[in-house]
């Protein structure tokens, strides 16, 4: 038979008790800290605060005019200076302007450059560079900041974003690189990987083809105006080449946004990847907990999250 508590320990075993009974249903408790209500992406950016934007840079910016409108591109000389400045040339000497849209492939790339095959033929690089070393990847600096994704990638070590660019790197956080996630601008290039010089450019319009990291060099990505690339018609030669001229989308121009006067200008601000309004974005995408989802995903692809952009409030 077990013999009877002393009053001082009996009042001991009563308070635990009612220690554990209050802690296993905190629910009973007034007290007890409720979880804040799930905010929308949407609303998160809503109440963003200005410091969290940033605006485009028109010497990093590049307007690409269709007969359907026109395409803001940005470059990220931090990733690919060569390119990115030998791109600008390539502009600025008016090299594309004229040229046309070659390739359109279904939920692949869209593809823009000279339509002559003919190397004696093609238009004249001008002072550009015809080749140099590619970009695949470029070692990490003060130029290539990093705000890392804690999901799994399959395709890379390390997945995150730099200045508003969707990038991974390796396990020793040395190299660092761009990836093909939807909107990517890639440079074209045959078997040699020293003749992508930037005068034939893609842009991703489908899955992303991140088995093409660290093989192609990634310039930067489109901001505005996808849908005037990623509704054409598809093309109908082998990888979506157009076979017939006029099937493809002439190119009236493309200019540096910085030699553009000012009132010509598309004004864009995009969220910095490096503020908390772009990690609470993140966050309620890959834990939706709205309405409508059953079942949050908890993890998120580094080529789902969310690049936002609004017009310029200046």
């Amino acid at each position: 038979m077990m013999k009877p508590l002393k009053p001082a320990l009996l009042a001991l075993a009563l308070a635990a008790a009612t220690q554990f009974a209050v802690a296993a249903d905190p629910a009973e408790d007034p007290a007890a800290e409720k979880p804040a209500p799930y905010k929308s992406w949407m609303d998160i950016l809503a109440e963003s605060p200005a410091a969290d934007w940033r605006p485009l840079d028109p010497a990093n910016t590049l307007y690409m005019e269709l007969p359907t409108g026109r395409v803001v591109m940005e470059l990220a000389p931090g990733y690919v200076p060569l390119h990115a400045a030998n791109i600008k040339t390539l502009v600025r000497e008016k090299y594309f302007d004229g040229l046309a849209i070659l390739r359109s492939q279904d939920n692949y790339v869209v593809q823009w450059g000279d339509p002559e095959e003919d190397e004696k033929k093609s238009k004249s690089l001008g002072t550009a560079k015809a080749n140099f070393d590619p970009e695949f990847s470029v070692a990490v600096s003060k130029d290539t900041p990093f705000t890392r994704l804690p999901d799994t990638d399959v395709y890379a070590p390390q997945v995150g974003f730099g200045n508003g660019f969707a990038a991974a790197r390796d396990g020793d956080g040395k190299q660092t690189w761009l990836t093909h996630c939807y909107g990517a601008v890639g440079v074209a290039r045959g078997n040699d990987p020293t003749g992508g010089n930037g005068s034939g450019l893609y842009v991703v319009i489908g899955h992303a083809p991140r088995h093409l990291d660290r093989n192609v060099t990634i310039v930067g990505r489109v901001v505005q105006g996808m849908e005037l690339l990623s509704t054409l018609p598809r093309g109908t030669g082998p990888l979506g080449f157009y076979e017939k001229p006029e099937q493809r989308t002439p190119i009236k121009i493309i200019r540096v946004a910085a030699d553009v006067p000012v009132a010509e200008q598309t004004r864009l601000d995009v969220l910095r990847t490096d503020s908390p309004t772009f990690a609470a974005v993140t966050e309620a995408r890959r834990n939706r907990r709205d309405g409508w989802t059953v079942a949050p995903a908890g993890a998120i692809e580094v080529c789902n999250v969310q690049l936002p952009v609004r017009p310029s409030k200046d």
